[in-house]
């Protein structure tokens, strides 16, 4: 019936509906990502868990000294984030069902919902509006539902399943929750207990909730100033680039770059600053403080312009607030400090 109504519609009609269409997806898209995340935090919350920030595309709520702020933040491949910090309880005894379960959840009531009022509308518009509403939602729905890794990272029907059964993985994101929660706050890792930050003595380095372990314990060491350390851990992780998700390694490489310049490596450091992670890094500058300290080292040991290391220092000075971790900026103000005196 589309088609052949489609065969004898004037060329507007078609380019119309088109373009509703492709608005009408979008707006899909955006009420179910932020319904998706709604339920992460409302099911997490319900599990003892406290807010820490909620994420929709470039855009994070968080609550900064009893109020809220809104900032910018991405990450490369997620349309939203909801991260809360865990209950101060032993690891085994936190709940992680619930918590990753209730964006499934909830896309799947909005799905009940659409499908309830679709018999109700007659409007054309309307009737092509829930159609993709429901078709997004579905699809959304089987990709968070159905227990898989994408790009070497679990899904959150993965985590649910999985979680519950791998301690080491358990540990390791409540560790990462709890770090981020306050790193948030203004704590740096370098004042954060020792015992969250240790060196695995195995890493299923195909595990990217694993690899934060040790990636957690060579970043301290920069915050601390350990270079030859912190440059000897980074160089271990990445040896196992082939097997650790894309994400981890930019970053592992920026901070392995970073320690290659502040133990005299330059060579290395200019092996590792190619191209496509230079694009990585201009790509983050803007909501990654620690982009900003690589590019002043950049400056200052490589291309031995102290003017052009001076003016991103003083950029991300003047700008610090509006970073989301204020930990990482404090530290990376710090290093940089130190650089240019």
């Amino acid at each position: 019936q589309f088609i052949s109504s489609l065969g004898g519609a004037d060329m507007l009609e078609v380019i119309y509906a088109a373009v509703a269409g492709v608005m009408f997806f979008l707006i899909s898209l955006s009420v179910i990502i932020i319904t998706h995340e709604a339920g992460h935090l409302v099911c997490g919350l319900m599990s003892g868990y406290r807010f820490v920030s909620f994420r929709i595309f470039n855009y994070t709520i968080l609550r900064s000294n009893g109020h809220f702020r809104l900032k910018r933040f991405a990450v490369a491949g997620t349309g939203g984030q909801c991260l809360l910090d865990p209950p101060d309880r032993p690891v085994e005894n936190i709940p992680v069902f619930w918590y990753n379960a209730g964006g499934v959840l909830a896309n799947l009531l909005l799905l009940i919902i659409a499908a309830v009022l679709f018999p109700l509308v007659s409007h054309p518009m309307m009737v092509e509006f829930l159609v993709i509403f429901m078709l997004t939602d579905f699809i959304l729905i089987l990709i968070n539902g159905i227990p898989l890794k994408m790009g070497g990272a679990g899904n959150d029907a993965y985590n649910m399943l999985h979680l519950r059964n791998d301690h080491a993985a358990k540990r390791a994101i409540m560790l990462q929750l709890h770090a981020n929660a306050l790193i948030q706050e203004g704590i740096r890792p370098k004042d954060m207990p020792d015992r969250w930050f240790e060196w695995p003595e195995h890493t299923d380095w195909r595990n990217s909730l694993e690899v934060s372990m040790p990636l957690m314990h060579a970043s301290r060491l920069v915050d601390r100033m350990e270079w030859e350390k912190a440059y000897g851990e980074f160089e271990e992780m990445y040896s196992h680039k082939d097997e650790i998700i894309s994400l981890y390694v930019y970053e592992i490489s920026c901070e392995l770059a970073f320690c290659a310049m502040m133990t005299g490596r330059l060579d290395r450091a200019m092996s590792l600053l190619d191209k496509e992670l230079m694009n990585y890094v201009n790509q983050y500058a803007g909501v990654m403080s620690s982009k900003q300290r690589l590019l002043c080292g950049k400056a200052l040991m490589m291309d031995h312009d102290r003017d052009k290391a001076m003016s991103i220092y003083d950029r991300l000075l003047t700008t610090k607030d509006t970073y989301l971790l204020q930990g990482e900026v404090k530290s990376d103000l710090d290093i940089m400090e130190r650089m240019l005196l």
